[in-house]
């Protein structure tokens, strides 16, 4: 038997149960993408004793790219740079 710790809320893995340990980030990755889980103070899972982790939105790991981030937006993108100062809407 298994002792788990953790229940994850929303995203691809809502319902998911693992051991965590406590750490303040959880990533999966998932189709190609790294899906973010950060923890809360809720408690939750078939027993109400699992600390549950809330979906954080994804990331592609090759970095920024449309659809997962727009590298416009990214502060660290060339792309940012380029664009400081315009309107970005």
């Amino acid at each position: 038997m298994t002792n788990h710790d953790t229940v994850l809320q929303g995203g691809p893995q809502d319902g998911t149960t693992l051991t965590a340990g406590g750490v303040g980030l959880i990533e999966i990755e998932t189709d190609g993408l790294v899906h973010r889980y950060i923890p809360t103070t809720q408690r939750g899972g078939p027993d109400g004793q699992l600390t549950v982790y809330t979906y954080d939105g994804e990331v592609d790991p090759a970095g920024a790219s449309d659809g997962a981030e727009h590298a416009r937006d990214r502060a660290a993108s060339p792309l940012a740079e380029e664009m400081q100062g315009e309107d970005r809407g």
